[in-house]
């Protein structure tokens, strides 16, 4: 099964810029959509962004213009470059892989593959 691991989230006053990454282990290169979330406390989980498999994105619109997600195929490694930082940024940040992957898969598809989670804290 392929194993997920995020890293780089932190504290930071708004705006200010973090970069999440999320290592792939496993069956990294069938995995041809990547995705990360984000949930915070009492909210529901929102998707943040999504790459696929022919490089192509998409943003939620609280983020675009702010965030940019990107991938390393030969480091095996997903990223999430944030920018512009907002406290309403704040949560627990996830990166996600589904294997089929098609230009109409969304945030809302399923992922069957997640990582533990990074948090971000963006303060005032």
């Amino acid at each position: 099964q392929v194993q997920l691991v995020e890293s780089g989230g932190g504290s930071v006053q708004a705006g200010g810029s973090l970069r999440l990454s999320c290592a792939a282990f496993g069956y990294y290169y069938s995995m041809n959509c990547m995705a990360w979330f984000r949930q915070a406390p009492g909210k529901e989980r929102e998707g943040v962004a999504i790459i696929r498999s022919d490089g192509s994105t998409t943003y939620a619109d609280s983020v675009k213009g702010r965030f940019t997600i990107s991938k390393n195929s030969a480091k095996n490694t997903l990223y999430l470059q944030m920018n512009s930082l907002k406290p309403e940024d704040t949560a627990m940040y996830y990166c996600a892989a589904r294997e089929a992957c098609s230009s109409y898969s969304n945030l809302n598809s399923g992922f069957p593959y997640w990582g533990q989670g990074t948090q971000v804290t963006v303060s005032s």
